[in-house]
């Protein structure tokens, strides 16, 4: 026997011996063994049982439309020319892979009804077994990145099609490598809702209706001049295109394809449609008009809109950008015509998963349906869905377009009736609404409570940042000592991790990332990749992540976690609702408005003296946390040694409390020059201890941020619409307070009362109620 045959033999028996005393990770993903681990942190720890990587899998791409067939790739498990794999995701929905020519493992995503991580289990002996275990991201069509879309060419001829003056053949294109096939099927699926609203019998459902091609060369491209459909074809106003491979059957489920958005089919509606489409579209709106008086009234349990543009851009924990208006994105708002940006509650409302949106003007002030077509609008059902999805209203997109997006083309797109659109789906005010408050921690590191009071703690351990008790929410934070670029260690902390939960959601952590160029999440101890997607529908917790150093974490209370990464330091801002008030305590204080209370130690007593160091001192560490609360992922040999098994606030560790002042330092002057006016004292005392002007310049632009959001989250004063007068008109579309608003009557009609009303800081207009007499003279 040769030396290699040897070792194999031997390393056969080791696995063997392995597995049979019951040290496999199959069927044990995500536990932790007698002598090994298929928890996620082995790979770190380096203590991963020896079939870790064939069981607890990893696949790439790892997320795809919620339309399905994406084809992914199974990463480090072992396949055969045998092996005969089936997918199934969420214990339920089965797909075929296959194993290609260089013996990996491949499955085809299937159609789902829900976005965010479903569970994925993997047989390769035809279903009979399902060993490897792993997760997939089901992705809602308008979050997926175009690359991975088949795209219509001039939307809006595709979906204005056949009224006046639109017509022609219609174009779309597509990546050729996504379908893996020389000829292709075009072909058209459709989506419906079918059943009484809001009962058992209420599902949704796509089906395939019928192919536009068959057996064409998948060039990337395909043109057709659409026909009109006959019944019941016709019947489906809502749904995409898919590419598939011509190998399968028409309409065949879950094989490998590409999907175009979802749009609204006017290209392919009945005959009488293209005849008159103001007329059919007319009927169609009414008919809509009378079901909407038949269902229940969701305005009243969805959340009011910011007043302006600055409160829906800094309300980050309730409020997300509407990606069909997004002025990052040049602000095309194609729905909404004036406005420049529009933002999306990202909650649904409890029963109803209703949805909120509001839009704004180039002022920032909110555009109203009472005086724009291109105002805010409330939905019936949520764009994203809402858990637990797969039926209406909760399913994600679809329900939306079913009874918010149609009957907008119906009422308002396709005939000039907005006017019964506007009546069930009014813009929401902003009378009710109320900002959230916001605390911050940033540098070096240093505190600004929810009520204002600023302070530094320069502990080093793991501590309480918030916690409610009552709402079940808890932040905390890991510092950690500040290392010079010389490698030496200074007598400073920074926060290097952030970890939190609500209720029984995951738990989210965020961390300094190694190197210190990018944050880190991990989601239940595990890496999370924002390589394929920014955002991520999670249990009971939303993450989003634009670029690598930016990340917003929400909560469903409302409560929204801001964590930016500046100059190798970690900033975070925590926005908490009006439900939090009185029900707060850790480092960030009470929030209740009153500075006084803001310093209490975990056991109750009052650090009332803000200029005594050794006293806040004293207060930051009585809110270390306990190893059996503890949130936080510890998967290297540093952070067992140095927070799991040692103490959580490390007492040894004595930071400098005051800045260190020398004028012969040649770095005085250069942090003299750059920290100036409010903050400075925190810039200053980071330059100088940490050696950098980065960090220094950092904690500057943390703390002026901080405050331009806590300027931008003051409270407003709403007055709300005012009505025109009837047979008159009105100047001014702003109803904050200070606003003026001018009313005017139609010729032939005298007015009577106030002809200009100012918003006064009650929420009242003055003046008298106005009125337009026919004929009379004005007394």
């Amino acid at each position: 026997m040769g030396r290699d045959s040897y070792l194999a033999v031997i390393f056969i028996c080791l696995v063997s011996i392995s597995r049979i005393s019951g040290q496999s990770c199959e069927g044990k993903c995500g536990g932790k063994l007698e002598s090994c681990s298929c928890h996620a942190t082995c790979i770190s720890l380096k203590n991963c049982c020896e079939d870790y990587g064939e069981y607890c899998v990893n696949v790439t791409p790892y997320s795809g439309s919620i339309f399905g067939g994406t084809d992914f790739v199974v990463l480090k498990a072992t396949f055969n020319e045998s092996s005969q794999i089936i997918c199934r995701f969420n214990d339920e929905i089965k797909t075929v892979g296959y194993v290609d020519t260089d013996s990996r493992g491949h499955c085809i995503s299937p159609l789902l009804y829900e976005t965010g991580f479903v569970p994925l289990q993997i047989s390769t002996d035809n279903g009979t077994t399902f060993s490897r275990h792993g997760a997939w991201l089901s992705v809602h069509p308008g979050k997926l990145d175009p690359s991975f879309k088949a795209t219509i060419i001039n939307a809006t001829q595709w979906q204005y099609y056949g009224t006046p003056k639109v017509g022609g053949p219609l174009d779309m294109t597509w990546n050729t490598s996504q379908v893996r096939a020389e000829k292709v099927n075009i072909e058209l699926w459709g989506y419906m809702e079918k059943g009484d609203p809001y009962s058992e019998s209420w599902q949704g459902k796509w089906e395939y209706l019928y192919s536009l091609g068959r057996d064409q060369p998948n060039s990337g491209a395909f043109r057709f001049v659409p026909k009109t459909a006959g019944k019941p074809f016709s019947d489906w106003e809502v749904g995409c295109l898919r590419i598939s491979p011509s190998t399968h059957p028409d309409g065949t489920w879950n094989v490998q394809a590409v999907w175009t958005d979802d749009h609204a089919l006017a290209w392919h509606l009945e005959d009488k449609f293209r005849q008159d489409s103001a007329v059919w579209a007319l009927d169609k709106c009414k008919a809509w008009d009378q079901l909407e008086e038949t269902l229940p009234d969701f305005l009243s349990e969805i959340i009011d809109c910011p007043c302006t543009l600055a409160q829906a851009r800094a309300d980050t924990g309730r409020f997300h950008t509407d990606y069909g208006c997004d002025i990052e994105k040049g602000s095309v708002c194609t729905y909404h015509p004036g406005s420049v940006h529009c933002v999306r509650a990202i909650q649904a409302s409890p029963k109803f998963a209703a949805g909120q949106q509001c839009c704004y003007d180039h002022t920032g002030a909110q555009v109203l349906t009472d005086d724009s077509i291109g105002g805010s609008t409330p939905d019936r059902a949520h764009d994203w869905g809402s858990p637990p999805f797969v039926k209406p209203p909760r399913v994600p997109g679809f329900s939306h377009w079913v009874y918010d997006v149609l009957s907008f083309y119906y009422c308002c797109l396709w005939s000039d009736n907005c006017h019964y659109y506007f009546k069930r789906r009014p813009s929401s005010d902003c009378r009710t609404y109320q900002a959230p408050k916001a605390g911050v921690v940033f540098g070096d590191p240093h505190f600004i409570t929810f009520d204002g009071v600023s302070y530094s703690f320069n502990g080093k351990g793991e501590y309480t940042i918030m916690v409610s008790e009552s709402k079940e929410l808890t932040i905390q934070g890991r510092t950690e000592p500040v290392i010079l670029t010389n490698g030496s260690m200074v007598k400073a902390t920074k926060l290097s991790a952030v970890a939190m939960r609500e209720g029984t959601s995951d738990i989210i952590e965020v961390r300094l990332g190694n190197p210190q160029d990018h944050l880190q999440v991990l989601q239940n101890q595990t890496s999370l990749s924002f390589s394929e997607q920014s955002w991520m529908d999670l249990k009971g917790v939303f993450v989003f992540s634009p670029n690598p150093t930016n990340v917003t974490v929400m909560f469903p209370s409302g409560a929204g976690v801001e964590l930016r990464l500046r100059g190798g330091t970690m900033t975070t801002t925590v926005l908490l609702p009006e439900v939090f008030k009185d029900i707060t305590g850790g480092l960030l204080g009470k929030m209740n408005g009153d500075p006084k209370d803001d310093l209490v130690t975990s056991d109750g007593q009052t650090e009332s003296d803000q200029g005594n160091a050794e006293g806040l001192f004293n207060f930051g560490a009585s809110w270390a946390i306990l190893n059996e609360s503890t949130l936080f992922t510890y998967d290297s040999e540093r952070l067992l040694n140095s927070y799991l098994h040692a103490p959580k606030h490390d007492a040894s560790f004595r930071p400098v409390f005051s800045i260190p002042e020398d004028p012969n330092d040649p770095l005085d002057s250069q942090a003299s020059e750059l920290c100036s006016g409010e903050g400075s004292l925190y810039c200053r005392y980071d330059t100088l201890m940490a050696r950098s002007l980065e960090m220094g310049n950092a904690t500057r632009v943390s703390f002026q941020s901080h405050m331009s959001v806590v300027e931008d989250l003051e409270p407003v004063v709403s007055c709300g619409w005012l009505s025109p007068p009837t047979n008159g008109k009105k100047e001014g579309t702003r109803y904050l307070q200070g606003a003026v608003v001018k009313l005017s009557c139609d010729s032939g009609y005298v007015l009577w009362g106030s002809e200009e009303h100012t918003c006064l800081g009650t929420g009242q207009w003055s003046g008298e109620t106005t009125t337009c007499v026919a004929g009379m003279d004005h007394r």
